[in-house]
């Protein structure tokens, strides 16, 4: 599906991707017109989702970051989608994962401070529908995030 061409641009826009793609193309060893039709083909595939921006969240503000493992009370039907569209409504929620096992989702949530935290977690949090167990873990430190794919 991809080549080595595919494979060193990239790495290279996994790099540096505020780059204009003249310079992009350049450490990619590649022309400009090249470039932009392989990354183009590879948004095609789907290699490439698409570009976001990434808020560093204490510069505006948010100094808390909790991550809060749910088990479900899985007796109804409907409990995880019941669940996971309520929780998608809740702001402070910056991500929801789903899991096999135990643990049945896994949110992410970012507050101010403590006390804006007890808010959301008991006005938003603890009315989401077919919750069983809320196990909650204070986040002290991130050392390694990396979403670059070793190409």
């Amino acid at each position: 599906m991809l080549d080595d061409v595919d494979r060193r641009i990239l790495r290279q826009y996994q790099a540096a991707p505020e780059l204009p793609a003249a310079d992009l193309a350049q450490r990619a060893g590649v022309t400009a017109s090249t470039l932009a039709r392989r990354l183009q083909r590879m948004q095609g595939l789907g290699v490439l989702r698409g570009l976001r921006a990434q808020v560093h969240w204490p510069a505006l503000g948010y100094e808390l970051e909790v991550s809060l493992r749910i088990t479900l009370d899985k007796t109804q039907a409907r409990a995880f989608d019941e669940f996971l569209a309520a929780a998608r409504n809740v702001p402070e929620v910056i991500e929801i994962q789903t899991f096999l096992g135990v643990v049945d989702a896994r949110l992410s949530v970012i507050a101010r401070d403590l006390a804006h935290y007890q808010q959301v977690y008991r006005q938003r949090i603890l009315t989401l529908p077919h919750i069983a167990d809320i196990e909650a873990l204070m986040h002290v430190a991130t050392l390694k995030s990396d979403e670059a794919l070793p190409l």
